[in-house]
């Protein structure tokens, strides 16, 4: 079992080497705040964040007076910049975003990627995600997943997004914004297959949390039924696709442009290598294909 230091107070919690601290905040309830994650804020010379006022709030609930800076999507390149100097002069940054874990469908990712390509550590604190929150609590026990985050913002566009994860296995998870919830729950009630369930989670560790599994096919309706229920910041979790009798559409796809080039015998054999489906049974069904035509 692993146990603190006798005087933890006395152990810093960051490193020698000039680093930046990828440190996760709470998605609502401010009782979910590890104490490395506090440490680390009280101690080092900068926050970079999302939005300086909501972050200034989760500050000062803590009483933390560490220096603020902004990183959001609009200055990330710039305001990387800015955090590699100030490692070039020794000191030590920390990367928060407005809840949850940061560079997860928010800013951050780009600004890691360069202090890493500038060749400074970059040292995860790890605590509330959305996406695992959710996961953990959606009773979907597919044992596999999929997030894809936010989906496009325009209804072709989404449906085809949905469209081409249809076959992936696993749970499939995603993130919505309130104004966009009713056309994205249609969506997927029009793209996936009826057997498949549907969990709503919003507002995950705040007053008003709500996580509810339904068949897919009833979250238009649940939505309609409380004006209530489209507020909120929301997860939503798709169960993984139904087991297809016969072959996947992948494996009937890579075995058609094998056919198309190659003998039966070794297109089936290729096909089984790249989609990991039964050799006998991409031969019986290369066997068919070629005698349809």
């Amino acid at each position: 079992m692993l146990s603190a230091p006798s005087d933890a107070s006395s152990v810093s919690p960051l490193s020698k080497t000039s680093s930046l601290y990828v440190v996760a905040t709470p998605l609502g309830n401010l009782q979910d705040m590890s104490l490395r994650a506090l440490a680390v804020l009280r101690a080092v010379d900068a926050v970079a964040c999302e939005d300086t006022r909501h972050s200034q709030r989760l500050l000062d609930a803590f009483g933390i007076k560490t220096r603020l800076v902004a990183l959001h999507e609009h200055n990330e390149q710039a305001a990387a910049g800015l955090v590699i100097r100030m490692l070039e002069e020794g000191k030590q940054v920390a990367l928060i975003t407005d809840a949850g874990t940061p560079a997860v469908s928010d800013p951050g990712a780009r600004a890691v990627a360069r202090v890493q390509d500038a060749g400074f550590p970059v040292v995860p604190v790890p605590g509330a995600s959305a996406v695992i929150t959710a996961l953990s609590a959606s009773g979907l026990a597919d044992g596999h997943f999929h997030f894809h985050g936010f989906l496009p913002t325009k209804s072709a566009a989404r449906r085809a997004s949905l469209e081409s994860l249809r076959s992936v296995p696993g749970t499939l998870v995603f993130y919505e914004a309130p104004h966009r919830i009713a056309e994205t729950l249609d969506d997927l009630a029009a793209v996936f297959e009826p057997v498949r369930e549907l969990v709503v989670a919003r507002e995950l560790t705040k007053m008003f949390e709500q996580i509810v599994r339904m068949p897919i096919t009833e979250g238009p309706a649940w939505l309609a039924a409380d004006p209530n229920r489209a507020r909120g910041e929301f997860v939503l979790l798709v169960s993984a696709a139904p087991v297809a009798e016969g072959l996947s559409p992948e494996a009937e796809r890579v075995l058609g442009l094998l056919l198309a080039e190659l003998p039966v015998k070794q297109a089936a054999k290729l096909a089984a290598a790249i989609t990991g489906e039964s050799k006998n049974a991409l031969y019986e069904r290369a066997l068919a294909m070629r005698d349809e035509g």
